[in-house]
């Protein structure tokens, strides 16, 4: 495509003063910049931008008359201009820029003793000529550019047919502006990601050439402000999907500055682009329809709380911002349609929900179905019993968190978190079925029976008082109770210990009626209980809701099955050995 092509060549033609090739010869300069050390008596440096005595200088016909604060392309490198004019003893026009790379630079905008402008790297600074720097093209140009319908992409055949780049299209009683008009008008997807899309172009050119367009990938261009987004989004009327991503822009300071509403915008992925969560509230107004926002990768680190705005949001991606601290969700916990939030690396060591008690449900996040908070810092298990408290969860993601490190048998681990939130219909991207559930819960009721006892649980319910410090560590113990009764005393002398370092049995798994399976090896502890083996096989063998129905063949007993029909039995009551061969029917 002709952009791509372009910018090819343009990383070609890189000269070692942008730090491609060769590295500069002279430390703090670019190839470019002005030569090191004016001499005595020399003139002195031009005053910074914003200084007293400074008087912006004439612009070139390279230099656009806002290029202060606007995003360029300097082959392969993003940059940002803080600085336009000269740098004695040089003649011409210089441009300051920070690049977004800071090892690109040589330099924090202090040149010869003379601050031009400032820079967050002490060295991600250069000075470069105008004639290096690619202000960027209007959006309809980087359309045209990016499908081949630009005047250098439409190019004549006969006369009854067009050639766009590669395609030939036949047209009858068209001339061939009028078939790339057409073209345009039935856009509907479009993506000029790295198309060094810099600004909107002439007033309503994009509303009357492309209409129609409902998604746009915008992604890792030249834009410098939301200005410049409404100015595009604002000729679009039923734009659905925006993708901003990856441009590292200036957004509104007070909520006046929003110019226009986006009124049919449901999805806007903001990653990357350095927005704040204030910033996010003061635009929010211009997205009254949004279901889906993401802001990954922003350095957002405190909340607050969405007056009146994203009460539409379904959706909210937060992954890779350091937030303060798990206190910082309390701020968007009211969101009324809320169904997804994902947190992943935020930092957040604890989860909390401060306004319910032990087994009641809290009136924070009213709708959330769906939690990734994978790659965290939490570390105690008191925070997933605090995720039961959520009315809505149905899908947690909670991979690499500390407390998994608790229990080093994975299958255990799961089912400890399934039996901890009890309408926990997905873990880890995988479906809890109804047969895995109740293996867990039995399974959790007898490994913590006896300590419910010693805190004061009793078969007597006019006894049963357990104390607080086992509530806020089970909470849930107590409804296992009323859902399958209290734990018996004969079921509590056999408990294993819950770090299972129990012996581990190699086993064979076979479908005998169905041929097409084929056997799995598989080292299970032997005081696993027959309920938690079939939750396995469910999921291993992919096996649909039905009833399986377990036995097991032994060398020692040559030709006969025994069936393994107490689904409350560990491996171990059935003799089960080393070798032996599990038998799946279903």
């Amino acid at each position: 495509m002709a952009v791509r092509r372009r910018r090819t060549e343009e990383r070609a033609a890189v000269p070692a003063a942008f730090g491609v090739g060769a590295p500069s010869p002279r430390r703090g300069c670019e190839e470019d910049e002005p030569a090191c050390g004016p001499g005595p008596g020399a003139a002195p440096a031009a005053p910074s931008v914003g200084s007293p005595g400074f008087v912006f200088p004439r612009m070139t016909a390279r230099v656009p008359s806002d290029a202060l604060g606007r995003r360029v392309l300097c082959g392969t490198e993003y940059a940002t201009v803080h600085y336009v004019g000269s740098v004695p003893p040089t003649a011409g026009t210089w441009l300051g820029v920070e690049w977004d790379d800071p090892q690109r630079g040589k330099h924090d905008g202090t040149y010869e003793g003379t601050q031009y402008f400032k820079c967050r790297h002490p060295r991600g600074g250069s000075f470069i000529r105008p004639n290096k720097a690619n202000f960027g093209v209007d959006f309809l140009t980087a359309i045209k550019d990016r499908y081949g319908l630009n005047d250098q992409g439409v190019q004549h055949g006969t006369e009854n047919t067009l050639v766009f780049g590669k395609k030939t299209v036949e047209f009858v009683g068209m001339d061939s502006v009028a078939e790339q008009q057409s073209q345009l008008n039935r856009l509907v997807d479009v993506s000029v990601r790295e198309c060094a899309v810099s600004h909107a172009g002439q007033k309503e050119e994009i509303s009357r050439t492309c209409p129609n367009i409902r998604h746009i990938n915008l992604s890792k261009n030249l834009i410098s402000s939301w200005e410049t987004v409404t100015a595009i989004a604002s000729q679009i009327q039923n734009l659905e999907t925006l993708n901003l991503s990856e441009n590292k822009m200036k957004f509104p300071s007070t909520s006046t500055s929003v110019s226009s509403v986006i009124s049919k915008l449901r999805i806007l992925a903001l990653n990357q682009t350095q927005i704040t969560w204030t910033e996010v509230l003061l635009c929010a107004p211009g997205w009254p329809a949004l279901e889906e926002l993401y802001l990954t990768s922003n350095n957002i680190t405190v909340l607050e709380r969405p007056d009146n705005v994203l009460q539409t949001l379904k959706l909210l991606d937060l992954s890779d911002n350091q937030l303060l601290d798990g206190n910082q969700l309390h701020l968007i916990a009211h969101l009324p349609r809320l169904e997804q939030l994902i947190l992943r690396n935020t930092g957040i060591s604890s989860i909390h929900f401060p306004d319910a008690g032990f087994g009641c449900k809290t009136k924070m996040f009213p709708s959330l179905k769906r939690l990734a908070i994978n790659d965290n810092k939490i570390s105690q298990w008191s925070s997933i019993n605090e995720l039961d408290k959520l009315s809505s969860l149905q899908s947690l993601q909670c991979h690499n968190n500390p407390f998994m490190d608790t229990e080093k048998n994975p299958e255990t681990l799961r089912q400890l978190i399934i039996a901890k939130i009890s309408q926990l219909e997905v873990l880890n991207k995988s479906e809890i079925l109804p047969a895995e559930r109740k293996g867990a819960e039995l399974d959790y009721r007898k490994i913590f029976g006896n300590d419910w006892l010693a805190a004061g649980g009793n078969w007597n319910p006019e006894k049963n008082k357990p104390s607080e410090e086992f509530l806020a560590a089970h909470p849930r113990y107590p409804s296992l109770c009323l859902k399958y009764g209290a734990p018996e005393e004969g079921e509590l002398k056999g408990r294993q210990p819950l770090t299972l370092k129990n012996q581990l049995l190699t086993l064979t798994i076979k479908c005998p009626e169905k041929p097409e399976q084929k056997p799995v090896e598989k080292k299970l502890p032997e005081s696993m209980t027959i309920q938690r083996v079939k939750g396995l096989l469910y999921r291993l063998l992919k096996i649909p809701g039905s009833e399986l129905k377990l036995s097991y063949e032994s060398s020692k007993l040559e030709g006969k099955e025994v069936e393994l029909d107490n689904d409350l039995k560990p491996l171990q009551f059935y003799s089960i050995e080393n070798g032996d061969c599990v038998l799946v029917r279903w």
